[in-house]
């Protein structure tokens, strides 16, 4: 076991043994901590001169092998150069009890260079004890993406001028961490309403009495659609059930935390309902903050409302950020309103996952009245065509699917209701089955827009159009 120890070398000596691009890299560290340095190598890199030439202390380069007297008076070694030499130097620094670390080569260290993050006076060190130097630096890299960028000096400040108040006041020391985190909190208060903000600290667990799940609705897919007050949840958020269809982009906001997919596929489902119910209730109650993102709006055929329900049976506060559903914004994408003066003055939206239950809300209408908008259907895309037909839905009402609406990938189909029934659609390869199915007569008006340039019965030129857009 190691004992993590930052160490003050401020003018201190400091022997770095060996002058080739690793030593460079260590020399850059050690000048970083203002250690007055003596590099032993019969050669060095031009790095190695222009850095001690730079140096604000006091640092030498002696062009010659390793002698082990170089490291009397030393406070600390590295030894950066040959497995043979750095044994040499081990076994030298031992016999004077001074640690030494030795760059890749464990077996000869005593001490350890660890991934360090230095922000806003902090500092953040990670080790492997050695063995794992490329995983080190990679947790670092994880660690520092997960620090806030402004906020750590203001954290600073406040913890001093508390400190000091506690030390007047007498205050113990294991009363203090909660006083502190009131304190931090209080730095987002404005009028009294504490926000939301991501920065913003959280007690443990057991100190939390008003736990809360956000059902988020992810937009169509790109994630330049998100709402702001969806990216501040996922900002916020210590844990995230995501559904499929939502772009790796969008997860990118919740870098604080973790992220489990919990969608469903062509008929898999990664978990069940009521086990994704009871994740979130188990979490909320643990104190975390929980985001259920979905796609579109969570209450546009997502489950929103049965999460709800279940959410407040189980005394969990929750509330629901809306977000675009793609039964309004697919077709938007690709040029057909869903309303049209004189074609349509209203449209419903309805699930395509059964016939049965598709066929019961459609009977609900008289043909070609409204504009349809069909989702989770695409699987069944004749067999649902052929149901309005018998219902008495013309032929040859203007049909449209849409797929990969919002994103570079979008494509658009465009016929007729019969096409549709034939089993005449026709996408790209690689499109999927996920889709929005548009009938009615609205589906005309994109003949005479810039979205779709292509010809009844075909895949629209959707994706060139898209992309101009951006």
């Amino acid at each position: 076991m190691l004992l993590p120890l930052f160490l003050n070398l401020a003018g201190r000596r400091v022997v770095l043994v060996g002058g080739g691009p690793v030593a460079a890299a260590k020399l850059h560290q050690l000048l970083a901590a203002q250690a007055s340095v003596c590099v032993v190598a019969p050669r060095v890199a031009a790095a190695i001169d222009e850095a001690i030439a730079d140096s604000a202390t006091v640092c030498t380069i002696v062009r010659r092998e390793f002698s082990p007297a170089d490291l009397d008076g030393a406070w600390l070694v590295v030894a950066a150069a040959t497995p043979e030499v750095n044994r040499a130097v081990a076994q030298a620094a031992e016999e004077r009890r001074v640690f030494v670390n030795a760059v890749d080569d464990p077996a000869n260290a005593s001490a350890y260079l660890s991934g360090v993050i230095r922000r806003e006076g902090f500092t953040l060190a990670i080790s492997s004890n050695g063995e794992a130097p490329g995983l080190t630096a990679l947790l670092r890299q994880g660690l520092d993406e997960l620090l806030p960028r402004r906020e750590l000096a203001r954290w600073l400040r406040e913890a001093r001028v508390q400190r000091r108040r506690w030390k007047a006041q007498g205050v113990p020391m294991d009363e203090r961490r909660p006083l502190l985190l009131e304190a931090i909190n209080r730095l987002y208060d404005v009028r009294g309403v504490r926000l939301q903000a991501d920065v913003r600290l959280k007690p443990d667990a057991a100190n939390v009495s008003d736990p809360q799940v956000s059902l988020v609705g992810a937009g169509p897919g790109d994630p330049a659609l998100l709402t702001r007050k969806a990216i501040a949840c996922l900002r916020a958020a210590d844990l995230v059930l995501y559904d499929a269809l939502i772009d790796e982009r969008i997860l990118r906001y919740a870098r604080h935390a973790q992220r489990f997919f919990v969608g469903k596929r062509a008929g898999r489902h990664a978990l069940t309902q009521d086990r994704i119910n009871a994740l979130m209730i188990r979490a909320a109650r643990r104190g975390r903050r929980v985001v259920r993102l979905k796609g579109g709006d969570p209450f546009v055929l997502g489950r929103g409302g049965e999460e709800a329900l279940a959410l407040g049976a189980a005394g969990v506060r929750c509330d629901v950020v809306p977000g675009i559903t793609s039964a309004i914004a697919a077709p938007a994408l690709a040029g057909i309103p869903v309303t049209h003066r004189g074609l349509a003055s209203g449209f419903l939206v309805v699930s395509g996952h059964d016939e049965h239950t598709f066929a019961t809300a459609a009977g609900a209408i008289a043909p070609n009245t409204v504009t349809l908008v069909v989702l989770m259907g695409m699987a069944r895309l004749a067999p649902l065509a052929g149901r309005l037909i018998d219902r008495g839905w013309a032929a040859g009402t203007p049909a449209a699917v849409v797929v990969g609406a919002s994103t570079p990938a979008q494509q658009a189909w465009r016929g007729t209701l019969g096409d549709m029934a034939g089993g005449q659609v026709t996408l790209a390869a690689g499109s999927g089955t996920a889709g929005t199915i548009v009938i009615g007569e609205v589906v005309s008006v994109a003949d005479e827009t810039r979205f779709g340039s292509g010809t009844p019965g075909t895949a629209d030129s959707t994706e060139r159009a898209y992309v101009s857009r951006r």
